[in-house]
């Protein structure tokens, strides 16, 4: 009789661990389809560049993190109309300086990321900070720096400062159309 209840003791635990192990696979195959889902083609980027999807996905979920204790806030109407002038202004310059256009649009998209609350720290942060909540225009805003760069050597084209700015576009417009309703949505 005791031989028969220790089998039927081992036989629960071994279904409860069978249970608990399904239990955390579920949970975590749902994790990593929540952090592909939010990061799009950022998930892809993270996960081969840390070369594993599990240190990968802590890198992602550090971000989250790290988002959720900053006050990201929209922009009121005023400043966000501000802002659009003063982009238009910024792209008007193009055909007469490219390369002032360039830097200027940079230092716009920073200013508008530094009025939304992200922390304005090295560019690998502010990508990672960004890539939280605009993970679909992020590759935009490393491409325009890569260009920045490049330019800053004399090593860009005016054809990829052009391409900058359409990068620096997208990136801009995404900040500044984070309006509190559209957040909620």
């Amino acid at each position: 009789m005791d031989q028969h209840r220790i089998m039927i003791i081992v036989a629960i635990v071994v279904v409860v661990l069978v249970f608990a192990a399904l239990a955390w696979l579920l949970i975590r195959k749902r994790r990593s389809q929540q952090l592909r889902q939010r990061f799009g083609p950022e998930y892809d980027r993270v996960v081969r560049k840390e070369g594993d999807v599990r240190r990968g996905e802590g890198v992602l979920e550090w971000r989250e993190k790290r988002i959720e204790k900053i006050n990201i806030r929209p922009l009121s109407p005023p400043i966000r109309s501000n802002f659009t002038n003063r982009w238009t202004n910024v792209q008007s310059q193009f055909v007469d300086d490219p390369k002032g256009a360039v830097s200027r649009a940079d230092g716009l998209v920073n200013e508008v990321m530094q009025a939304r609350g992200y922390p304005m720290g090295n560019f690998e942060q502010r990508v990672a900070d960004i890539s939280v909540d605009h993970p679909v225009v992020v590759e935009s805003y490393r491409a325009a720096h890569d260009i920045a760069l490049r330019h800053a050597h004399g090593e860009a084209s005016t054809e990829d400062l052009r391409k900058a700015m359409v990068h620096y576009r997208s990136l801009f417009d995404e900040l500044l159309g984070d309006t509190p309703e559209r957040k909620e949505a």
